[in-house]
């Protein structure tokens, strides 16, 4: 299999890591294993008499849910598959002589930091900073393989596009605006706080008046037991959900701005489709928000607001690799 072909399964396995995760977190099974690597010293869940016997002396006090457990992992089975091929790209892409070698080193690096955090999130009970921080990791990864990728499989734009290559300051905005977002979706999942507004536009009663931005974007929240269902007072939930929220109409106005001027002014009938996708997907994603708030979290609908999440930020990705590269 050549490094193309490699690089499209792994993307492809690596947004299905992105949404296990966010299965597994969403449906509270973060800690379904109260240890790591494996689950309660066992390499599966543990089923039998005399394994859930040894549970009782090793984790006096824990209860084996297996659905949760199992949830917890399938996670981590298929993220270690993904190492393994993150692994091979890092190798194949040494030994071929025109293929990148500083952009696969940072990938084999990241994957063994996520590999870290993932074992973080457990020992630390779900604290909130390393939760964010794994699920970003999840989203740098698949944005680095997706640019890994294309620089091994270079565009064919004809003219290199000259009147689009103006919009490439835009892009690079949209693409940080979209990061931070990104990370106040993942602050507001980590703190349990995607139910503290319930209703539409921004919240419900005087919530200006309740905003606590000292205590929401703490990132160290003190020592607890656990982190699981959240530490922060309402206030605090809500000011992050407020602040998601507000990010949300900042990053919709600027990428759907961004796509009205690619389709107007692209000559590339490439960037002119890549518009289209932004704007589709921009659409959904707002109405996948929508729908969480109105629905109350339903969890195929959050999984399915982290994948577009992720398909918004790869798109900017291929948009600003786009504009960005040399003709």
């Amino acid at each position: 299999m050549g490094i193309q072909n490699l690089l499209r399964v792994t993307l492809v396995f690596t947004l299905c890591v992105i949404l296990m995760g966010a299965y597994t977190r969403l449906s509270d099974a973060g800690l379904g294993c109260p240890d790591w690597p494996g689950c309660y010293g066992m390499l599966k869940v543990p089923s039998q008499q005399h394994e859930l016997a040894q549970v009782q002396d090793a984790f006096p006090g824990h209860e084996v849910e297996p659905n949760k457990a199992w949830l917890e992992m399938i996670h981590r089975y298929i993220a270690g598959a993904l190492g393994l091929l993150v692994l091979l790209i890092f190798i194949l892409c040494l030994k071929k002589l025109d293929a990148p070698k500083k952009l696969p080193t940072f990938i084999a690096i990241l994957i063994l930091f996520q590999a870290a955090l993932g074992m973080w999130t457990v020992t630390m009970k779900l604290m909130p900073i390393v939760v964010m921080s794994h699920l970003i990791g999840g989203f740098t990864l698949i944005s680095l393989l997706l640019l890994l990728y294309l620089r091994t499989k270079p565009l064919r734009i004809p003219g290199g596009d000259i009147v689009a290559r103006k919009l490439a300051p835009l892009a690079l905005v949209g693409i940080g605006v979209l990061i931070l977002q990104i990370i106040l979706g993942g602050w507001t999942s980590s703190n349990y706080a995607a139910l503290a507004c319930t209703s539409l536009p921004i919240c419900e009663g005087d919530w200006y008046k309740n905003l606590q931005f000292t205590q929401a974007f703490n990132p160290f929240q003190g020592v607890h037991e656990t982190y699981e269902f959240g530490v922060l007072d309402y206030s605090s939930r809500m000011t992050i959900h407020v602040a998601h929220r507000f990010g949300a109409i900042l990053t919709t106005g600027i990428l759907l701005w961004l796509a009205y001027k690619l389709f107007t002014r692209s000559q590339s009938a490439l960037l002119r489709r890549a518009s289209l996708v932004l704007v589709g997907l921009v659409i959904l994603q707002v109405g996948l928000g929508i729908s969480n708030v109105v629905l109350h979290l339903p969890l195929g609908i959050a999984v399915s607001h982290n994948a577009g999440a992720a398909m918004l930020l790869m798109t900017l990705v291929f948009i600003n690799y786009a504009l960005w590269r040399k003709a």
